[in-house]
């Protein structure tokens, strides 16, 4: 009979979840969105320090959250049981219907359009955009849904791809442009009122949905090898090591490419590496971000399932997505997720769901971080393996600086942050309508 330990998620593969599934399109292509408002190089440097802090802070939390609720399922799990279990139902809806769907379509796309922009002999036209990013959905389904270190293996030598290709990208960018951008990224006058404006706030839920991702290894706790003890760690250095990249990315794209030139565009790094490297360089940098993509949809396609089987496992209804294959896989869960992908794909367009997901996520993680004052106060005593670093000051910084987001979006593209409030309340009246017959969870069924 196979050791169990052999078949859950090393402390590495579970970490390349993590990077990967936070490196992905936001980073590659919020900074022209984000210069159509500002154009300091310190105030858009800060963006990502900020976004980056409030990304650790709340994986802080998490890690807290996880070490002493260990199970798969991530906000679904937390909220349940933190609040009332429509909560964490309404929370894995969330989880179920945008937060992984709607991501990985736009990174299945972003990967295509790359691919087609790099790759002359490939016509750069919607159909062939859409076939490339289902087929690689597609892929990447089937084979997440087989056994484990089948899926790990992939994952672990895409991330590890992924860091290298970066760190290659931002030094030869450094050392080839001939003549760098005159960006000042020192503060002066001016700029600390503009890090008080709504165009801040509101580029700052492009950064947060460029970082959503750190939280992701809460989704696959119950297959994590000594979860309490590994989480925190994973979660962590993950989030770290993202912050460190995007800060070095960013400021290679100042560096290298105009401002003007990339204000409003999506194809950040392609305009950057045709600043630094000429054409040639442009179309190998186009195959190089696709391959990162890769990684990033893989990710998501590991991870997000997790929430369609805790979900099965609690409400009868849905029974069918606890379904797993003989290696513990739910198998059928990541078909429902890869079937809801490809449906994005060919419906979804990519701005107004980069704003929409990212408002609708920050909700969620918002929701749970709010949870770890819940928990400790009604349950002073419950053991606590990993307990969050700075407590109370680490929840209240993301807290603070994830609502003041949140209002400001609202306040500013209402219509994606309607639709996020709409999104809840049609899983919290489904909610309703299913939890008639709720089951406990499945014992030895948690993947």
């Amino acid at each position: 009979m196979t050791d169990l330990r052999q078949q859950l998620f090393t402390p590495r593969t579970a970490a390349s979840i993590v990077i990967a599934n936070m490196v992905g399109t936001g980073v590659f292509t919020s900074l022209g969105f984000q210069l159509v408002d500002i154009s300091s190089g310190f105030v858009l440097m800060m963006l990502w320090l900020i976004g980056g802090v409030t990304a650790f802070c709340g994986a802080m939390c998490y890690a807290e959250l996880g070490a002493a609720l260990p199970r798969s399922g991530g906000e679904y799990h937390f909220l349940g049981k933190i609040y009332h279990p429509a909560a964490g139902f309404v929370s894995g809806w969330i989880s179920a219907t945008v937060g992984f769907a709607g991501p990985t379509a736009l990174a299945a796309i972003t990967f295509a359009t790359y691919l087609t922009s790099a790759l002359p002999f490939l016509p750069q036209t919607p159909f062939t955009i859409a076939a490339l990013a289902v087929a690689l959905v597609a892929i990447l389904t089937v084979v997440h849904a087989t056994h484990r270190k089948t899926s790990g293996s992939v994952q672990v030598a895409f991330t590890a791809l992924k860091i290298a290709l970066i760190v290659v990208f931002c030094v030869l960018a450094f050392a080839l442009t001939e003549t760098p951008q005159p960006v000042d990224f020192t503060p002066k006058s001016g700029d600390g009122k503009l890090m008080l404006s709504s165009a801040f706030a509101v580029s700052l839920i492009y950064v947060s949905y460029a970082y959503t991702g750190w939280n992701v290894a809460t989704y696959l706790s119950s297959e994590l090898d000594n979860p309490q003890r590994n989480l925190p760690i994973v979660l962590g250095l993950g989030t770290l090591l993202v912050v460190i990249l995007y800060l070095a990315l960013n400021f290679v794209f100042l560096y290298a490419a105009p401002m003007d030139a990339m204000r409003g565009e999506v194809e950040i790094g392609y305009i950057a590496a045709n600043a630094a490297f000429g054409d040639l360089g442009a179309r190998m940098m186009g195959v190089v971000l696709a391959l990162l993509l890769i990684s990033t949809v893989s990710a998501m396609i590991i991870a997000g399932p997790r929430v369609y089987h805790a979900i099965g496992q609690d409400h009868a209804f849905f029974a069918k997505l606890a379904t797993t294959n003989r290696f513990g896989v739910p198998t059928f869960a990541i078909y429902v997720q890869g079937a809801l992908t490809i449906l994005f794909i060919i419906t979804s367009p990519f701005q107004f769901i980069l704003l929409f997901s990212g408002f609708t996520l920050a909700l969620n993680t918002f929701a749970a971080v709010l949870g770890l004052f819940v928990l400790r106060i009604r349950q002073p005593d419950l053991p606590r393996p990993f307990r969050a670093w700075g407590y109370p000051v680490t929840p209240l910084i993301f807290l603070a600086l994830t609502g003041w987001t949140l209002w400001f979006v609202l306040d500013q593209e209402f219509k994606a942050g309607l639709l996020g409030l709409i999104v809840i309340g049609v899983g919290f009246v489904f909610y309703l309508l299913t939890a008639s017959s709720p089951r406990k969870a499945a014992s030895g069924n948690t993947g």
